[in-house]
């Protein structure tokens, strides 16, 4: 095993914080560490933002820039991811509100809990295995459907995994309006479900 590759798996074990701190103190591949846990996770965000694979890329490139650029005013006492996911949201609102010719907004006002991810499962037949994908098919159809808002708060929530906390602070809103927000948006994603002929949601 070579030197390199026990820095690598020594990096692996640190924590959030520690990788900020050594990477700040000048040790490049602490913050490559960092890239590499999180550009999957944001990349995908953003593609479900903003529905454009290669602009997702792009996207992403610039927000781990600005990542970098902009580490040593991170606050320790807020969760590195939840930091993240705020500058990767940013940046999506941004590429939105440059491409979209003024339509997009993320910011609508608008005046528990049953939606569910599919289940996988290791010994899934082949038809089932379809049935799934087809099933997944329809939900990401259905959550593009959905008005920005609502859309981006079913992917936070369900695609990120993030806490209703964390997605108060990402998005700036009390908790309340989060929680109240989310019960709407999957309201609508069933009632977009049925449209489409899919019941038992």
């Amino acid at each position: 095993m070579t030197a390199k590759t026990i820095a690598l798996k020594n990096l692996r074990e640190f924590a959030d914080s520690e990788l900020i701190a050594t990477s700040l103190a000048g040790r490049e591949d602490s913050f490559e560490e960092l890239v590499r846990r999180y550009q999957r996770p944001i990349t995908a965000y953003v593609y479900r933002m903003t529905n454009d694979y290669d602009a997702a890329l792009d996207v992403s490139q610039e927000i781990f820039i600005k990542v970098y650029n902009s580490l040593a005013r991170y606050k320790t006492e807020f969760k590195f991811s939840t930091w993240i996911y705020k500058i990767a949201r940013n940046a999506a609102i941004d590429y939105l509100r440059r491409n979209s010719n003024g339509e997009c907004s993320l910011d609508l006002e608008f005046e528990d809990e049953t939606f569910e991810r599919p289940i996988e499962s290791k010994l899934a037949s082949p038809e089932v295995e379809r049935e799934r994908s087809e099933w997944r098919g329809e939900i990401q159809k259905v959550v593009q459907k959905l008005p920005a808002a609502y859309r981006e708060l079913i992917l936070l929530r369900h695609s990120q995994d993030l806490s209703y906390d964390e997605i108060a602070e990402i998005m700036n809103l009390p908790l309340g309006t989060v929680k109240n927000r989310l019960f709407r948006a999957r309201e609508l994603m069933r009632d977009l479900l049925v449209e489409r002929g899919i019941t038992g949601v």
